[in-house]
């Protein structure tokens, strides 16, 4: 019988915010799939670990296997080079571990951070995989919370207003500037201040940042008032932590 595989999204760090769809969906899980990213981010391994704790009812009845990210630039001068390159590196590793551990008839899962379909990768390194055609499973999505949902949530607002639209953009193509025509626009994937570039008069930013954890972090206000603020307190947390993960929605005057 072909093995099962479940992507079940987690939320981003909250246990209680991990849905009972995905509860259930644990607790008929053999063994779950858990990819590290070394000391520096052990903290992300060890919420996986507690939300298994809390959540499954039968600790004896699954094993965790543990796969080694590989390392990837952060700063790369060929971005979708450096990106390709690490996915590959990525389904090889995945690849091996499935095989060895995705037993005919067996239900194997991966615990996601937010919404599996939102700027999370699990999806697509495990497309590649499937399209290598070595390692076959039946492959079953369970949404998550995500960060842009506890962002607006955190900070009383809608993200899309009356009739308008929003755009949800990695903070790297904001080198240019804000979206042309974009009113409302969702900035993921942070990895350093790229809103303190963002020179247009009458933009509203909230900011979060560790959202959904005990070390949360919130700020809104005029984007020229309050980045100055954004950026020393996200470095003091980046350097308390060791890691960053931030989300922030860019409002433009109507």
């Amino acid at each position: 019988m072909t093995p099962r595989l479940s992507v079940i999204g987690i939320g981003p760090g909250d246990p209680t915010q991990v849905t009972v769809e995905a509860i259930e969906a644990m607790n008929a899980v053999d063994v779950f799939f858990v990819v590290t990213k070394g000391s520096g981010k052990q903290e992300l391994v060890d919420l996986r670990f507690e939300i298994l704790r809390r959540y499954v009812r039968d600790p004896a009845g699954y094993r965790t296997v543990e796969i080694r990210d590989p390392d990837r630039d952060r700063t790369p001068t060929e971005y979708r080079a450096t990106v390709a390159a690490w996915r590959t590196a990525r389904a090889d590793a995945w690849e091996a571990a499935l095989r060895e551990h995705l037993r005919d008839g067996s239900h194997g899962a991966f615990l996601a951070w937010g919404d599996p379909a939102l700027y999370d990768s699990t999806l697509d390194v495990l497309a590649d995989v499937r399209a290598r055609g070595e390692v076959a499973f039946d492959q079953h999505v369970i949404p998550g919370i995500s960060s842009v949902q506890i962002l607006a949530a955190r900070h009383g607002i809608t993200l899309n207003r009356i009739g308008g639209a929003i755009e949800i953009t990695p903070a790297r193509r904001l080198a240019d500037g804000l979206p042309t025509g974009a009113e409302d626009i969702v900035v993921m994937l942070n990895a350093g201040t790229a809103f303190t570039a963002i020179a247009e008069p009458g933009v509203h930013i909230y900011w979060g940042a560790y959202l959904g954890t005990p070390d949360e972090l919130l700020i809104d206000g005029p984007l020229a008032e309050v980045a100055a603020e954004i950026e020393r307190v996200r470095a003091e947390a980046k350097a308390r932590k060791g890691w960053m993960f931030d989300t922030y929605l860019l409002r433009r005057a109507r």
